[in-house]
């Protein structure tokens, strides 16, 4: 059980083409978006969308897959881990950024749908 105390598992469909970095180490990263959507309806009936986005990295073999295999508005399945980080900007400010790390990913659509 020790594994689930961090795990993240989203369905939902890529937001922007993943964009991959190569280091001179060799490791690979690749970042993007997932939206993910929810459905409800109000109090007066209406069906309501609510959609949170969310931001994702993954690295190596995973990273390499997803820049290959995925583009904007295909759906998929990720697992993962909750990573907060911080670092400085430009100005010098120090800013936060909470990601999802991908350790497993598959593409539920095989071509991007039409917005």
């Amino acid at each position: 059980m020790s594994t689930l105390k961090n795990f993240v598992q989203l369905i939902g469909n890529i937001g922007s083409d993943p964009e991959l970095k190569s280091f001179e180490s060799g490791k690979s990263l690749v970042s993007f978006s997932l939206a993910t959507n929810e459905f409800y309806r109000k109090a007066d009936g209406e069906t309501t969308e609510e959609t949170q986005w969310h931001k994702l990295v993954a690295w190596g073999k995973t990273a390499e897959y997803i820049n290959t295999n995925c583009k904007k508005g295909q759906q998929m399945l990720i697992q993962g881990k909750l990573q907060h980080r911080s670092y400085d900007d430009k100005e010098g400010n120090k800013r936060f950024s909470t990601e999802i790390v991908v350790q497993n990913c598959m593409k539920l659509s095989r071509e991007a749908q039409p917005a």
